[in-house]
């Protein structure tokens, strides 16, 4: 099986009108409105693209992320629910959550699943099983909080090439005289 590889930058671009189907789509599939509001909606997007990243090299949509209060919020997500809206695809209404403003998305039409590939839907699909079905907004978006959302500042780009550097492991004594002997190499040949 070849070595995948990932790029060490963001070489990808945003694709609006994929990023617009999958916030479709995914309101169609998680059909109980209570399940889904705007921080489960925004971390599907995240780990949707996270994943398909790490396991190809490119994300989904190739939308850029935004660390807020809650996690990684996609760039476009405004736009993108009005436009939903005003296509008639998609209904956003306000509800009560224990005392607490939520916005619940609801499909109104069946989704066009044709920029997708099925790769691409098995991971949004397993996704959603898990944040739809096995969080609240409050674990999930605790959950989101690791090391890269907590290095950005508010309102700064959190880039999907950070998520390789979130899961460091330890330094090990091994690691260690690799190291120096690398280091010893390195000076050797330089003289």
């Amino acid at each position: 099986m070849p070595k995948k590889t990932i790029p060490r930058t963001e070489t990808y671009t945003l694709d609006l009108d994929k990023l617009k189907a999958l916030v479709h789509y995914i309101c169609y599939k998680c059909p109980e409105p209570s399940l889904l509001g705007a921080t489960k909606l925004n971390k599907i997007l995240w780990y949707s693209d996270v994943v398909s990243y790490l396991r190809t090299g490119k994300p989904i949509t190739g939308e850029k992320y935004t660390k807020r209060q809650f996690g990684p919020v996609p760039k476009h997500i405004l736009s993108v629910l009005r436009n939903l809206e005003e296509k008639g695809l998609l209904a956003v209404k306000e509800a009560d959550h224990f005392g607490y403003d939520k916005k619940e998305y609801i499909a109104l039409k069946a989704p066009d699943l044709s920029k997708f590939t099925a790769e691409q839907i098995a991971i949004v699909d397993s996704i959603i099983e898990e944040i739809c079905y096995k969080h609240t907004a409050d674990t999930i978006s605790k959950a989101s909080h690791d090391i890269i959302w907590a290095l950005a500042e508010i309102g700064e780009e959190i880039p999907l090439y950070a998520v390789l550097a979130s899961k460091l492991g330890e330094i090990t004594e091994s690691d260690i005289e690799w190291a120096k002997r690398a280091l010893a190499t390195a000076e050797a040949n330089a003289i």
